[in-house]
């Protein structure tokens, strides 16, 4: 699934392709709307993308009028830009603009969902300013909760998945496993440091080594959530938590219990 800093991204990407275009029409092959196909196409139609931006774990693009669609990628979706036709397979929605050029949500298991103006959160994004020590530290105190879960928690904080969280958790040297009320306060100042570094350094190391991507995800530089290392930078070794989702982590992390 595409995280935070790739979303990020992508949103760069698609701003810079397609900022400025004249909606000429929507195609939609998905139930998953919030409101008919139809409506869908006559709010968009005629109107200009001003702006696409990463929301949690969502991609929104606005328009000129102010609508908003959000895109949530869920674990397959792939967006693809087309000229002419668009002959991308398992598409869900179509965005059609006057230039003859267009922009494709796809997912083979259909899951990513459209949707027109969506909800505000009430939960802050990971990178959202707020987001600071004091917010760590009232949001673990609340919590008996494993520090892992805490990070997962879209309704606690927006934005990270899985793979980054293993990354922060290593930088910050706090173990997965930890109890969220019982990390201490040095440590909690380290684990806000680290989810603004982890993230935004990702970011641009994606962006480096993939500098036109709109789709897919970029691993390979990461330091412990990476199937293809052995050890830390500091040679201990990676342990691997088999789950519902795998946890990668080392000794080197505390445990707070």
């Amino acid at each position: 699934m595409p995280e935070l800093p790739d979303l990020q991204a992508f949103s760069h990407n698609l701003n810079k392709k397609l900022k400025g275009k004249s909606v000429k029409q929507v195609i939609t092959h998905t139930g998953k709307l919030n409101v008919s196909a139809e409506e869908l196409s006559n709010t968009l139609q005629h109107q200009k993308v001003t702006a696409i931006y990463r929301d949690g774990k969502e991609l929104h693009i606005k328009f000129s009028k102010g609508d908003v669609l959000g895109l949530h990628l869920m674990l397959h979706g792939k967006l693809f830009l087309f000229e002419g036709k668009n002959e991308n397979k398992y598409s869900l929605i179509e965005i059609l603009f006057t230039d003859d050029t267009g922009l494709t949500l796809t997912d083979f298991q259909k899951a990513a969902t459209p949707t027109l103006n969506p909800e505000p959160k009430d939960a802050l994004d990971a990178l959202a300013k707020e987001a600071d020590e004091a917010f760590y530290k009232e949001l673990l105190g609340k919590s008996k909760s494993a520090i892992k879960n805490i990070l997962l928690d879209q309704k606690m904080i927006r934005g990270i998945g899985n793979a980054y969280a293993d990354e922060i958790l290593w930088h910050a040297r706090i173990s997965p496993f930890s109890a969220s009320n019982k990390i201490p306060a040095d440590k909690v100042k380290a684990l806000a440091q680290a989810i603004k570094g982890v993230l935004t350094d990702a970011e641009k190391q994606i962006l480096k080594s993939h500098p036109d991507i709109i789709n897919g995800e970029v691993r390979d530089f990461m330091l412990i959530h990476n199937s293809k290392k052995t050890h830390s930078p500091e040679g201990a070794d990676i342990k691997i938590k088999a789950g519902t989702r795998k946890t990668y982590y080392t000794d080197e992390q505390e445990l707070y219990k």
